[in-house]
C-alpha cells in the first residue's frame, strides 16, 4: 500500500449554495483524511456565472489549466437563473470541463438509506442501490453552443454517437458493475436508449452488445427510455447499472434522486480516462445561498466518491477506506433521525449536519 501520498485537489465552489456545500465537504475531508496516511492539499479557483457576471469569463483559461493539473476536482454549484448568454443559455462552465477534460462517464449514485425519505410506499424500496452511468460528453448535449436558429421558423440540435466513447463508456459500466458485485451488487447492467426509433440509438444498442460480449460475467440487459422511466418508479430495487445517452442520464438521475431524498442526497462524479470531477447533482439554488439551510450531504458523498476513485487510480487503500468511514458517517447520521436536513423535513441547517458527520466519524 502506498502511503503519505499528497494529493493535489483543486476546489470550485460556484455559485448559490456551492461555497456552502463545498465548506462543510472540505471541513468533513479533513476530518476524515487526518492520520490517514496520505494528506489532500486544497487550491480555491474561481468559476462560474458570477465570475462570468463580474469579469466577463466563466472559467478562465490558467483557471482551467490548474484545474486540470489537479490529481482531482471537487465542484459546488454553478449558474444562476438570471445570469445567462444572449441565446438564453446559462453559464455552465462545468460543462466545459467535461467537454475539455474527455470526462465522458457521468455517475450517479442512488441508495437508500435508513432514516432516509423514500417516497415509495413499496417496502421494498428499502433495497433501492443503483447507479446511472450518463455518458457526459455527446449525445444531445454534442449540439451545445451548435444549435441552430432559422428565420425564427424552426431550431436544430443534432444527436451524435461515436464508437469509440461509446466503448469507454460501457466499458466502464461493466467495470463498475464487477465491483459493484464483488460487494454484493447484481452484477447487471442495463442498456437505456430509444433503438427501435433512432438510428443513433440503435447504433448505441450494437457497440453495447459488444462490449457485452467481453464481459461475459456480468448480466447485460435492454430498456427503452420511456418503459425505464416507469420502471423506475414501479420497482427502482430491480436495477444495478444503468448506462444511457447523455440527455436520458440527466433526466432519469434526477427522477432517481427524488426517490431516496432529492437533489441533497445526490452526489456525482464525471470521469474520463485523465480525470475526475465531483460534485453534487444539484442546482446552486441562489433563494437558499448564505442562509446555512443547505443540505450539504450530497457534496459530503461527492468528496468520498473523490476518495475511491484515487484510490483505484492511485492504488491508495487509505483512501478508500477514508471514503468509506464519510458514506458510514452519513448513513449514521440519517439513521439516528437528528440533525435532520430541512429538505428531508427537518429543522437542521448545513452546520448542524455537517457537525453531525464529523462527530459519526
Amino acid at each position: 500500500m502506498t502511503s503519505n501520498r499528497r494529493f493535489h485537489i483543486a476546489v470550485m465552489p460556484g455559485d448559490g449554495i456551492g461555497p456552502d456545500v463545498i465548506d462543510a465537504a472540505l471541513t468533513v475531508l479533513e476530518a476524515a483524511v487526518g492520520g490517514a496516511g496520505f494528506t489532500l492539499d486544497f487550491e480555491h479557483l474561481t468559476a462560474g456565472a458570477a465570475a462570468w457576471r463580474d469579469t466577463g469569463t466563466a472559467m478562465s483559461q490558467e483557471t482551467f489549466e490548474r484545474a486540470k493539473a489537479a490529481d482531482a476536482i471537487l465542484l459546488g454549484a454553478m449558474g444562476l437563473p438570471d445570469v445567462r448568454y444572449a441565446d438564453g443559455t446559462e453559464i455552465a462552465p462545468q460543462l466545459d470541463l467535461r467537454f475539455r477534460l474527455g470526462l465522458y462517464a457521468g455517475v450517479r449514485p442512488v441508495r437508500a438509506l435508513p432514516g432516509g425519505v423514500r417516497p415509495l410506499a413499496d417496502p421494498r424500496s428499502a433495497d433501492i442501490d443503483l447507479v446511472i452511468v450518463r455518458e457526459s460528453t455527446e449525445g444531445l448535449f454534442a449540439s451545445r453552443g451548435k444549435g441552430v436558429v432559422e428565420d425564427d421558423r424552426i431550431a436544430r440540435d443534432t444527436m451524435v454517437i461515436t464508437r469509440e466513447t461509446c466503448e469507454r463508456l460501457f466499458d466502464t459500466s461493466f467495470r463498475l458493475a464487477r465491483r459493484r458485485k464483488v460487494r454484493g451488487g447484481r452484477g447487471k447492467v442495463t442498456c437505456v436508449d430509444k433503438s427501435n426509433v433512432f438510428a443513433s440509438m440503435a447504433f448505441f444498442r450494437r457497440i453495447f452488445d459488444e462490449c457485452a460480449a467481453r464481459h461475459p460475467d456480468i448480466e447485460a440487459a435492454h430498456h427503452y427510455v420511456d418503459a425505464a422511466a416507469l420502471d423506475l418508479v414501479r420497482k427502482p430495487w430491480a436495477f444495478d447499472v444503468m448506462v444511457t445517452e447523455n440527455m436520458f442520464g440527466d433526466i432519469l438521475s434526477d427522477l432517481t434522486a427524488a426517490l431516496v431524498g432529492g437533489m441533497g442526497m445526490a452526489p456525482s462524479a464525471d470521469i474520463g480516462d485523465g480525470h475526475g470531477v465531483f460534485q453534487p447533482a444539484h442546482g446552486s439554488a441562489p433563494d437558499i445561498a448564505g442562509r446555512g439551510i443547505a443540505n450539504p450531504l450530497a457534496a459530503i458523498q461527492s468528496a468520498a466518491m473523490m476518495l475511491d476513485w484515487l484510490a483505484e487510480r492511485h492504488g491508495v487503500e487509505a483512501c478508500a477506506e477514508a471514503g468509506r468511514r464519510i458514506d458510514a458517517a452519513v448513513a449514521t447520521v440519517l439513521a439516528a433521525g437528528h440533525p435532520r436536513p430541512v429538505d428531508l423535513g427537518g429543522e437542521d441547517g448545513t452546520e448542524a449536519i455537517t457537525r453531525a458527520v464529523i462527530d459519526a466519524l
